[in-house]
């Protein structure tokens, strides 16, 4: 892999290798911009098959939060971590107290978070090195659990997406048929049904589908029949890669919004929906209610400005479909452009300033 070849292909501004040879710890921080603000991504722990595949994930990832904070309205950059071990027998303290050090020498340059792999007590730990770390436990002020507010917000992102298709953001007697009852999808389920929603109901651990039942008075069906469900919305809460040649052909939907990531199996697919008259919120722009979340805590977290800061993901998939009807491309594209206009903004806004500070200089 050529590394500073990718790098300045995709501008990514810092790639840092960290190990410490006690703990174990074999870790790579990936920082793609900071044009925002401090870049913000989650930790991911994970047994890569190669360090080179760490690497591919930890830049796509980096890139990947760049454009979520930036659709989201964040003062906040791109970053990720990803540490090479298995979570499940190589996590020490040692470890994490050794990368927390890592990220205090990046000086603010880069803030974590958890991710798949890692814990609020792992968070917890790197807490005690750093305070470039959100989070961690409620007890030191933390927003704890971020699963509720995540589902607020695609419970609005919907209801946006909802309008576009149906004339009303209403969700009242409308079919929505939730792949996956997950933490998340549990939550969206009940707003959903406490605005008088149909729910259809589907996910691997039979628990959670039982409790989904009983609490909402939904359907359950297997997961291979969820996606042909006579519908009026599909809300993708599991897997990703769900989008793709063989369920498109099924969906009846008219609009699908969900909290799962990386929905699209490929980009062509997001071409094709859009082909169909099919309304997508883009995930990484209606899911954004976690980081949304655990980005107050920079602030002294206060849950009441949180959730109106999440509420905002109404208008932020209003603005994507904006922007789709304004340049004729799918939804897909149109969250990138949102978020790449707001960056660039920036970017001549500083780039104005700076001018404007070497006339003054030059004057004198």
């Amino acid at each position: 892999m050529e590394i500073f070849k990718y790098m300045e292909t995709y501008d990514y501004e810092q790639l840092v290798f960290c190990q410490d040879e006690q703990s174990g710890l074999k870790a790579i921080i990936a920082i793609h911009d900071t044009t925002l603000g401090p870049a913000l991504g989650g930790t991911r722990m994970w047994t890569y098959d190669s360090e080179e595949a760490a690497i591919e994930d930890a830049l796509r990832l980096a890139k990947g939060m760049t454009y979520k904070n930036a659709a989201a309205g964040l003062n906040l950059g791109g970053g990720k971590t990803v540490i090479i071990g298995d979570p499940r027998k190589d996590k020490n303290e040692e470890m994490f107290r050794a990368f927390g050090r890592y990220i205090q020498g990046l000086n603010g340059r880069y803030i974590t978070a958890e991710d798949v792999g890692t814990t609020v007590e792992d968070m917890d730990i790197i807490h005690d090195e750093t305070d470039y770390v959100t989070g961690i436990s409620p007890a030191f002020g933390s927003s704890g659990n971020p699963s509720p507010v995540t589902a607020y917000g695609v419970y609005k992102g919907m209801k946006a997406a909802a309008k576009a298709a149906f004339g009303t953001d209403s969700l009242e007697g409308k079919t929505i048929a939730v792949q996956g009852v997950g933490n998340v999808a549990y939550n969206l389920c009940r707003h959903l049904h406490e605005e008088g929603a149909s729910l259809i109901v589907t996910d691997i651990n039979k628990e959670s589908v039982k409790r989904a039942v009983e609490d909402f008075g939904a359907r359950a069906v297997d997961p291979d029949d969820i996606y042909s469900q006579a519908c009026d919305i599909y809300a993708p809460c599991a897997l990703g890669a769900v989008i793709n040649d063989d369920t498109i052909k099924q969906l009846k939907a008219k609009v699908i919004a969900g909290a799962a990531n990386n929905q699209l199996k490929e980009t062509r697919h997001g071409d094709t929906i859009h082909e169909m008259g099919i309304v997508y919120a883009p995930d990484y722009v209606i899911n954004a209610g976690g980081v949304i979340n655990v980005a107050d805590e920079l602030y002294g977290y206060n849950a009441e400005r949180a959730l109106k800061k999440v509420e905002g993901i109404y208008a932020n998939i209003e603005r994507v479909l904006d922007i789709s009807a304004r340049d004729g491309i799918p939804t897909y594209l149109a969250a990138d452009r949102l978020a790449e206009e707001r960056i660039e903004r920036m970017r001549r806004s500083r780039s104005q300033f700076l001018q404007n500070g070497q006339s003054v200089l030059s004057r004198r």
